[in-house]
């Protein structure tokens, strides 16, 4: 074996989705809206005028390819990291040779961070002065929202580019790129991949072509030749090369979700709701988490509009308690259902928010005399106490103040006009209560 054999041998053990790695403008799939013919990036890319940016978007969608692509496309010097293991230290480093590049080469570095959402905040105070200086330009990779989830002193010298997920002709192509490419890809292996496998593989990467490139390899490397020596990817094949999407999720989704399950409880919309629910849940997330929601919102949402619902949802947590998970994913259905579908009223949340205001505002709120313990104080006191009506020598309800004398006209809570909170109106008015 001489050393050309080797050197191949090398590449073909690379995963397809590294081989397959575009490595110009007009290769790279996808993100249009970024680097469209004429775009700001494009333009600034062939210029060799790229100043420091932020590329974020979710998994396998193109940011480190594309910035591979800046560090072919321009003359300057370039220096790769991972916020993951990379130290002060690492920064410094990077930020002398910069320095020393501009100063005896007049060349321009670009530091190329990966996972850049994860460096800490000294380790962004040490580049940050390299930044505003135009030492170095720096090019950050990540999938979390970077105004969230980075130094904003860092975010604010940078443009951040937003990526999109790939669609699902986006990845067809770039498979069926894959199967005819005798360099990088699998062209020499003569591989026939039906239609509705590659559709299959699309659909279930959701967007991340690294996924869908993996799955492609995996049924051509484990599928036999027929005797013609052609390998046939079926349906089949690529249902059980990726039997799901990955599931999981940044920060910024978790919370979109989790936000999208709530609106759904309040919104009625059973459907919408469940499936949300399940996207956590299938996703990693605590079913605790969303069943805990959902008691709040039995309660914020739904309240005294349909008092079961409340009784509903925390039988579901008591179930999730005790039976786990996934046996108790049937009641927490059924719950998530009775809560969405339930009458609405957020009557006991205002109700609550006019109270709390008033309970941190008021000084002047003393308590009625007839309403004081009298197990102690003045003799007046108790003789005060004799002037409370007991309801039940009434008949269950008497008229009498309860609130103190600055607050004495305040309604705070106010049946609605849905679910059980009509029952409420009427027995409120068979009881002849004038607020």
């Amino acid at each position: 074996m001489d050393l050309f054999d080797f050197n191949n041998n090398e590449e073909t053990a690379r995963p397809l989705a590294e081989r397959m790695r575009a490595n110009s403008l007009d290769e790279f799939i996808g993100q249009k809206h970024i680097v469209a013919e004429g775009s700001l990036l494009r333009r600034a890319i062939a210029t060799d005028r790229l100043g420091s940016c932020i590329f974020w978007g979710p998994p396998g969608c193109g940011k480190t390819t594309l910035a591979n692509i800046i560090a072919l496309r321009t003359n300057g010097e370039f220096i790769k990291l991972n916020a993951v293991n990379a130290g002060v230290a690492d920064v410094k480093k990077a930020v002398e040779t910069a320095r020393d590049n501009l100063k005896m080469f007049n060349k321009r570095t670009y530091l190329l961070l990966d996972e850049c959402h994860r460096f800490s905040k000294t380790q962004s105070d040490s580049l940050l002065p390299a930044i505003e200086q135009g030492t170095i330009i720096f090019i950050g990779s990540t999938t979390e929202n970077p105004y969230a989830a980075m130094t904003p002193a860092i975010v604010s010298r940078c443009r951040v580019f937003e990526f999109k997920h790939l669609t699902n002709d986006d990845i067809i192509g770039a498979l069926k790129n894959a199967l005819k490419n005798r360099h990088k890809g699998l062209g020499k292996k003569n591989i026939l991949a039906d239609e509705d496998a590659l559709l299959h593989i699309a659909r279930t990467a959701a967007g991340d072509l690294r996924t869908a490139y993996n799955a492609l390899e995996l049924a051509a490397l484990t599928s036999e030749p027929n005797q013609d020596g052609q390998v046939h990817i079926t349906l089949s094949d690529a249902e059980q090369s990726i039997q799901r999407k990955a599931l999981s999720y940044n920060e910024d989704s978790y919370y979109d979700f989790l936000s999208a399950f709530c609106k759904s409880l309040r919104g009625s919309d059973a459907n919408a709701a469940l499936y949300y629910a399940m996207r956590l849940i299938e996703g990693g997330c605590d079913p605790m988490l969303v069943v805990r929601r959902l008691v709040v919102h039995s309660a914020e949402d739904v309240g005294m509009a349909d008092p079961r619902a409340l009784q509903i949802a925390t039988s579901a947590m008591y179930a999730l308690e005790k039976i786990g998970y996934p046996e108790a994913m049937i009641p927490l259905s059924e719950a998530i259902i009775y809560v969405c579908e339930a009458e609405k009223s957020n009557s006991v949340v205002e109700a609550m928010n006019a109270a709390k205001a008033d309970a941190r505002q008021v000084r002047d709120d003393a308590v009625p005399p007839y309403l004081k313990d009298n197990s102690y104080g003045s003799k007046e006191d108790k003789a005060n106490s004799k002037n409370y009506k007991y309801p039940h020598l009434y008949g269950g309800y008497v008229e009498q103040q309860y609130l103190p004398d600055s607050l004495k006209d305040k309604v705070y809570y106010t049946p609605s006009e849905n679910g059980y909170e009509k029952e409420v109106a009427e027995i409120r008015k068979r009881k002849g209560k004038k607020k």
